[in-house]
């Protein structure tokens, strides 16, 4: 088992998922323990640890009753006692604020022994242990967690230096400008921000830094700075070499390589790829989309270089017959004006060869791909004839010739859409940099991090396309930015007036490579827009009516990428590429293909689901989620309503085990609303389901309940489906037992082993859940354990759970909580391999209803929280209202009326009304609060 205490603590099991601990007392108390693992803790350190200056009477009892809710969670081995306190059996490296410091310390030896380069991965490894704050759930282990904090920035500041030593001293910049405002009375953090500038060529600046720093110590603390600062200072007056990379020796000839006028942020490790490609291979190409970064990155590839370097722009180039031309003029090789009758003038290529034969030389071409044929022909004759020749070529994509290693320059990495560190993600810290070049007053702060973090994910975190957004700061404020975005090619316009025409607007980047496509590309690129979350090959095909060897064409050519067996398109070429497909003319006709498609990928699903087939079929729909409900809104907006209830009909069961419920109700009730007082003829099911899909929302008006009564004169409560098999558990949840239920169930039982596997397993759950709120518990048993093994032996994960809450609760209500708990746990299990989000709540819940019973009362608080956050992000609003009556009833045991007042007036508005699930979940919660009020009254 392993431990976190660097953020909010958890234990993780063997499989890597969190243990569940309880409450905040228990926590503290294992994050205490796991500061001092594999040693003993004294029960007076603990107590203070826990329960802080004030601990409460009988605090021996206390902390014991602790000790016990923790060896219950972890394991009784793993929480030893001993007279003199108690001790967690870990090894420190399994706890990662042990972790931590070892990694810090072999990190530090490996810097002051001269191997920099291990020295920055062992301590970016120690840095990314960190998930938060230290000792999160110990608030009086103040000290502690200080010197924990302490450490992590010398860490920092050591990771930093290891950096400055292997040359990265621009992408430095912009992080180390945060950490000196942050710290600004750190010293080191200030000589290593003049560092990392004079290293980019920024001596004014590094000055500047200094300037500032020894005003700031003198107003702060009457003193003058440190050694260290003081030495910078010095050095940088001196220019001493040893501040940056040293400059290349003399004798090395650099030809054609600009100085770069802006740093260079976020590529260390692609820059490290590339300089190990070159020792490896002779012929190195970089590809990627337009804007990526592909050309600054083989500039700064050339810096590090040994030896001579060429670098020959083809941008400028229109004909591949010059391509030897121009690399001649980049080598400064000119033509002879005059040649005498008996010398014949020389061709281009054998004067290149004749000068390159015996020359150790890395040449980059840059830009080859609308050469692409002549670029790989001549290339392929340089290398086989000039044995001391390496070539770095970049281009939208490979050469093709033999002897090619090709590194894909994938945009910058981007952060998530929320995130404590934005700068930890290069795509943030290039926009930082950017944008304090145009707005000196720009600093990254809680205000406007999100924005910035939406704007780089919108921009795909395309290098030029987010340089383009900073500078837009000269005249709009980053809130108008991010607000411009959906129109993104008229926002970014406003590149330098010396770049190349295509590289000084994003719509010029895009439209490049869009005009170097053939026809039946540009057809693929353009009709491939209308999938939302990408495609798999056979789909692409289908739906735009090309041969899947176009796919593969875009994406040698970098206008999509592969993810995961999908190809898809960076929302800024799918944007181009949409604009295309709109002007084309035939939008509807491609969107009729994509809903026809999903309407064939539905209906093969649906009948796989309640198979041994479902975690496979579970796992492709995740991936074509997105693209059903986008061919659902299709057929709303076009009329087609009779797809449209096909398509929900056929995706109910995948919405329903995955807790799509809100998004899924909002699809059907749009299309309901189309269809008016329409009914297709022979849709009667389809009709159907698309009401109880609207009905999983909890909002119910008077429409929805006209539709529901017109569901039961429709289709009664033993109607067996013929084409849509879900419909048969939905119709029993939202109707309740029938008035006549012992004639039905005698009918049922007569016929239902008839029945298709997956709707006889079902129909013995239906029956049992009804006998179980009747009263008839042992008859109920009897047919949960028959669907049970009906379900297990099909393989059908999801039945398997429904009966297991079903059994939860019938040993619930006998009285045997332990039972109910063990199978409650298991539907937990089993819920968590499915990732059926609204099940894994409703077996906590359960849970915690049996932990309540057995007088676990933290135990049960943790469950109901832990379902109240996953009802809350999955939108299921049953369950958020049981976690919450959990929640209150817990409350009431503890003594906490008034919490307990809230959190079951918050459950009973939650609650739908009118279901016939959740009537014991009402009924709970008006006994619950009946006993509040008493308790409140007494008081």
């Amino acid at each position: 088992m392993r431990f976190q205490i660097l953020g909010p603590t958890n234990a993780l099991g063997e499989d890597g998922e969190p243990v569940a601990l309880g409450g905040p007392r228990v926590r503290a108390l294992l994050t205490l323990l796991a500061l001092h693992a594999g040693r003993v803790v004294g029960a007076e350190q603990l107590v203070d640890g826990v329960y802080g200056a004030r601990p409460p009477e009988g605090v021996a009892n206390a902390l014991q009753s602790q000790v016990s809710r923790l060896r219950r969670a972890l394991g009784r081995d793993l929480v030893e006692f001993h007279p003199a306190g108690y001790r967690l059996v870990a090894e420190p490296q399994d706890v990662d604020a042990h972790r931590f410091e070892l990694l810090t310390r072999s990190g530090r030896q490996a810097l002051t022994g001269g191997d920099p380069d291990r020295a920055a991965t062992l301590l970016r490894e120690a840095l990314t242990l960190w998930r938060g704050a230290p000792l999160a759930d110990a608030p009086h282990a103040e000290a502690a967690a200080a010197a924990l904090e302490e450490l992590r920035l010398a860490a920092t500041e050591d990771r930093v230096q290891a950096d400055l030593d292997l040359g990265r001293h621009r992408e430095l910049v912009a992080e180390l400008r945060q950490l000196a405002t942050a710290h600004p009375l750190r010293e080191r953090l200030r000589a290593q921000l003049m560092r990392a500038l004079y290293g980019s060529g920024r001596q004014a600046e590094a000055l500047t830094v200094y300037d500032e720093a020894r005003k700031l110590l003198d107003d702060e603390l009457g003193v003058e700075p440190g050694t260290e600062l003081a030495a910078a200072h010095l050095a940088v007056l001196r220019a001493d070499p040893a501040l940056g990379a040293p400059a290349a020796p003399a004798t090395e000839r650099r030809q054609g390589l600009r100085a770069q006028l802006t740093s260079f942020v976020g590529r260390a490790e692609e820059l490290a790829q590339v300089s190990r490609r070159l020792a490896e291979s002779r012929l190195v190409t970089l590809i990627g989309p337009g804007g990526a970064g592909k050309t600054r990155l083989a500039i700064e590839a050339a810096e590090q270089a040994t030896g001579d370097v060429c670098f020959v722009p083809l941008a400028p180039v229109a004909d591949g017959t010059d391509v030897p031309r121009a690399v001649l003029a980049a080598l400064d090789i000119r033509d002879t004006l005059l040649h005498a009758p008996e010398r014949p003038a020389v061709d281009q290529v054998t004067r290149l060869l004749t000068a390159l034969a015996d020359r150790r030389m890395l040449m980059i071409l840059d830009n080859c791909e609308h050469l692409i044929a002549a670029t790989a022909e001549l290339t392929d004759l340089l290398l086989a004839s000039c044995p001391g020749l390496r070539v770095l070529v970049t281009g939208r994509e490979a050469l093709g010739i033999t002897g090619e290693s090709i590194l894909p320059v994938a945009p910058l990495r981007l952060p998530p859409s929320e995130t404590d560190d934005p700068l930890a993600y290069p795509a943030v810290r290039l926009f930082a940099d950017r944008a304090a070049a145009v707005d000196q007053g720009f600093t990254l702060d809680s205000g406007n991090s999100a924005q910035v973090v939406r704007i780089c994910r919108a921009l795909d975190g395309l290098p030029l396309a987010i340089e383009l957004a900073a500078a837009r700061l000269r005249t709009l404020s980053v809130s108008d930015v991010a607000a411009r975005l959906d129109d993104r090619f008229r926002l970014l316009t406003r590149g330098s007036r010396t770049a190349l025409p295509r590289h000084q607007t994003l719509r010029a980047v895009v439209a490049w490579s869009w005009d170097l496509l053939d026809e039946s590309e540009q057809r693929m690129a353009a009709r491939l827009t209308v999938f939302v979350g990408g495609a798999r090959p056979e789909a692409a095909e289908r739906v735009c009516g090309l041969p899947e060897e176009v796919l593969f064409s875009l994406a040698e050519k970098s206008l999509v990428e592969v993810v995961d067996g999908r190809y898809r398109m960076l929302d800024t070429i799918r944007a181009y590429c949409a604009e295309r497909q709109a002007e084309s003319g035939e939008v509807a006709a491609i969107r009729d293909a994509h809903a026809a498609y999903y309407l064939d990928l539905v209906v093969a699903a649906d009948a796989r689901l309640r198979t041994r087939e479902q975690l496979e079929w579970l796992a492709r729909l995740d991936e074509e989620s997105d693209d059903v409900n986008a061919a659902v809104r299709w057929a709303t907006e076009s009329g087609q309503l009779e797809l449209g209830l096909r398509l929900l009909a056929h995706s109910a069961c995948y919405w329903y085990m995955r807790g799509h419920r809100v998004t899924s109700a909002n699809l059907a009730a749009a299309l309901l609303a189309e269809l008016g007082d329409a009914r297709p003829e022979g849709m009667a099911e389809e009709y159907a389901m698309a009401v109880l899909i609207t009905a999983w929302s909890g909002d119910r008006d008077g429409l929805l309940l006209y539709r529901l009564a017109e569901v039961r004169q429709l289709l009664p409560l033993n109607y067996l489906p013929a084409r849509v098999e879900f419909l048969m558990l939905l119709l029993s949840m939202f109707t309740g037992p029938p008035a006549d239920f012992e004639l039905i169930f005698e009918e049922i039982t007569g016929v239902v082993h008839l029945l298709p596997p997956w709707q006889e397993a079902l129909a013995y759950s239906g029956t049992a859940f009804v006998l179980q709120v009747l009263g008839r518990l042992t008859e109920a048993e009897a047919q949960f354990e028959r669907s049970l093994e009906l379900f297990k032996s099909i393989g059908e994960r999801w039945g398997t759970v429904l009966v297991l809450s079903g059994l939860g609760a019938l040993h619930q209500l006998r009285g045997d909580f332990p039972t109910a708990y063990a199978r409650a746990d298991e539907a937990l299990t089993i819920a968590r391999e499915l990732d059926a989000k609204t099940e894994i709540a409703e077996a906590l819940c359960r849970r915690g209803d049996a932990l309540q019973c057995l007088g676990d009362a933290a135990g049960a608080r943790a469950d109901y929280t832990l379902a109240a956050e996953v009802s809350h992000r999955n939108g299921s609003v049953e369950t958020m209202a049981w976690a919450h009556l959990g929640l209150g009833e817990v409350a009431l045991r503890q003594g906490g009326p008034e919490e307990a007042e809230s959190m079951l007036l918050r459950a009973r508005e939650e609650c739908p009304v009118g279901w016939y699930s959740t009537e014991q979940t009402h009924a709970r919660i008006e006994v619950a609060l009946t006993e509040a009020g008493r308790m409140v009254s007494e008081r």
